[in-house]
């Protein structure tokens, strides 16, 4: 518990429009609806082990993750339980491997997990949406939900997630991981622009207002 306060569920209230709808979801409060509110951007992955100055295959992340499971279950949230490493998809003769792959009971949804130790790019967006689409029409049931993928990358750009993905869609998310915990001194940065970024859109509103009743 001490852990989710000071690291992930702090950080994840910091960058969510709906902080409420997400603190009463950490609360066990209601049932999440939205995938958004139980994926988690950045995921603090310390329990692993790995010193984050060294360089790793993401096949070194994916055993680490398979080693401390348990933790890795944790960091992901309610309702998680894993179904399969290195999921064999065939399609017409060729065969592809999506990492890992979990079920969530509460969104009643597989959840495929694609691992990069590289900075996202649109190509690993487009992979990952191969896969979703891969369990959607082949391994999902009529009474379930649409499938969600998360790409686990060492470095993202938002833009570049935001472009390569149709607008409004709720299937594919990318998730930073951080080998370690954030600092006190993090955590108060992160705070301040928030409020930087929060005073600019109260600044931006009141001109607005201004220059719309200026007589």
């Amino acid at each position: 518990m001490e852990r989710q306060i000071y690291s992930n569920l702090y950080e994840r209230l910091l960058l969510s429009n709906d902080k409420a709808s997400v603190l009463a979801v950490a609360r066990n409060e209601t049932v999440p609806t939205d995938p958004r509110q139980i994926i988690k951007d950045p995921m603090a992955l310390e329990f692993l082990g790995l010193r984050r100055e060294s360089a790793y295959y993401e096949k070194d992340l994916e055993q680490a993750i398979i080693t401390y499971l348990q933790d890795f279950l944790l960091e992901l949230g309610n309702g998680f339980s894993f179904v399969a490493r290195q999921k064999r998809l065939h399609l017409d003769g060729d065969e592809f491997f999506a990492d890992l792959v979990f079920y969530n009971r509460l969104l009643q949804c597989f959840v495929v997990i694609e691992i990069k130790t590289h900075k996202l790019t649109h190509q690993d967006l487009g992979q990952l949406q191969m896969y979703v689409n891969y369990f959607d029409r082949v391994e999902k049931l009529p009474h379930e939900n649409p499938t969600i993928g998360i790409l686990l990358c060492a470095d993202k750009n938002d833009a570049v997630v935001k472009f390569s993905l149709p607008e409004n869609q709720k299937q594919i998310f990318a998730s930073q991981y951080q080998l370690y915990l954030p600092t006190e001194k993090m955590l108060l940065d992160e705070m301040q622009k928030e409020i930087e970024s929060f005073e600019q859109k109260v600044e931006e509103k009141r001109a607005v207002y201004l220059a719309q009743n200026k007589s």
